[in-house]
């Protein structure tokens, strides 16, 4: 937690920037710790442990501007650093588009809390911890002979934040997270070497999953033995949810400020327009309680609020932060997405597989990139042919391309299995006439 006198050490810093030569300042305080504990074959193999706390200063001069950072919080010493700092951003190139924000949009607080904060994070016993990473590897070890190893880790962090700025605005965040993971590695057909993992997350160690999360692992490892490719061709494709929100990432680069001041963004000039199948609705719900990604302001302080980002398919915002939106002349929105929520279907993976004929589920992506002024993509997938509504053969060394907007338009139906432990709450989607290549 931030205390009272790093708090006023933050006052005292913007006070002094202005009194300095700034027109203008933000300063920002920061301090957390986590821990990681991390097991081979349920045998400690590494421990990190970590805490730190710091300043960083955010300086309007003349025109310019200039970001410092220090993590040594004694007023006498940031005196100097701060006077330095000032000077050193008079030799910066003037960017007038470089302001805070208009003081009306800040956060201006009253709500309740978002309860992101775990109040027992600190009463968590480190035996406790790697009992915990023993017990998931343990549900895989020695369940079947081909297995080469287990890894598994526990991981768990806290967060707290303050930030004042010159033209009144005035934040507070904190927050804790908890993880668990496994992964399995096994023999296959003649050189191959599977390996596949699970995780759980959380903000509570009271909500983690702690159970499952070893045998998922080795259940999606052994099912990878004999992957093959298939023919090329068009086909239904599903993809689960741990993997979806790869193919959303594009979409959301795509309507940043800074991708779009660049012109750099397939989907420049295109608000209003439908760029999707009405299966594609995605809110921004930044202030679910409990949530992961939840928050009331952004790193500018200015208030979040929900947001149609795609409504069946018509996108309604831009992601455009104060910078790009002066450089752009436009009206600014915020800088980025809090908790990303996709409509969701009635069916859940195996029944969206189900009901598919002749198609691919894809568990994984393997490389690939998605062209930024285009919106073309290609990617390295695995995953499951689909036969009359089974999985069959599993597949690797596979690709699959397109067009960002092709795809989403394509987009038949979602499941209702989103991840619920993740600040992206997309589901298993389902997307008809895709191409592969692959025999």
């Amino acid at each position: 937690m931030i205390s009272n006198q790093n708090k006023k050490l933050a006052q005292w810093a913007m006070d002094y920037a202005l009194k300095n030569g700034c027109q203008a300042a933000k300063v920002s305080i920061n301090q957390g710790s986590n821990t990681s504990f991390e097991l081979r074959d349920a045998k400690m193999d590494k421990l990190q442990q970590a805490s730190e706390s710091g300043m960083g200063l955010f300086l309007y001069v003349d025109g310019r501007y200039g970001t410092y950072s220090t993590n040594r919080l004694n007023q006498k010493e940031l005196e100097s650093f701060i006077k330095n700092g000032i000077e050193s951003t008079r030799y910066l190139a003037k960017d007038e588009a470089r302001v805070l924000p208009d003081a009306s949009r800040y956060y201006k607080g009253g709500k309740p809390d978002l309860q992101l904060l775990d109040p027992k994070f600190s009463a968590v016993n480190p035996d406790d911890k790697v009992a915990m990473a023993k017990a998931i590897a343990e549900e895989a070890l020695g369940k079947d002979p081909r297995i080469i190893s287990v890894e598994s880790s526990y991981g768990d962090g806290d967060n707290f934040g303050y930030q004042i700025t010159s033209n009144g605005f005035e934040g507070e965040t904190r927050r804790s997270w908890y993880s668990l993971s496994a992964s399995v590695a096994v023999k296959g057909d003649g050189e191959a070497r599977p390996s596949s993992y699970w995780y759980e997350s959380s903000l509570y160690l009271d909500k983690l999953i702690r159970e499952g999360i070893g045998q998922k692992a080795l259940e999606r490892t052994l099912q990878k033995i004999g992957q093959q490719k298939t023919k090329s061709g068009k086909y239904t494709m599903v993809v689960d949810p741990l993997n979806s929100g790869q193919l959303l990432r594009p979409m959301l680069s795509a309507i940043f400020g800074s991708a779009l001041q660049q012109k750099n963004s397939f989907l420049l000039d295109k608000l209003g327009q439908k760029v999707g199948s009405d299966k594609f609705t995605l809110l921004d719900e930044p202030h679910l309680i409990g949530a992961s990604g939840a928050r009331y302001f952004d790193g500018e302080g200015v208030a979040t609020e929900r947001r149609s980002i795609f409504d069946k398919g018509v996108l309604n915002t831009y992601y455009i932060d104060t910078y790009n939106a002066r450089k752009m002349n436009v009206e600014p929105t915020i800088a980025n997405p809090s908790v990303l929520v996709m409509q969701t279907g009635s069916k859940d993976l195996n029944g969206l597989v189900a009901g598919v004929s002749h198609g691919i589920l894809v568990t994984g992506f393997n490389g690939g990139n998605s062209n930024s002024s285009t919106g073309d993509f290609s990617y390295g997938i695995e995953g499951f042919l689909i036969e009359n509504g089974r999985l069959t053969t599993p597949l690797s060394e596979m690709n699959v391309t397109g067009n960002m907007i092709t795809l989403w338009n394509s987009l038949a139906e979602t499941g209702n299995d989103p991840r619920l432990n993740s600040s992206w709450r997309i589901p298993s989607l389902v997307f008809e006439g895709v191409d592969f290549s692959g025999i």
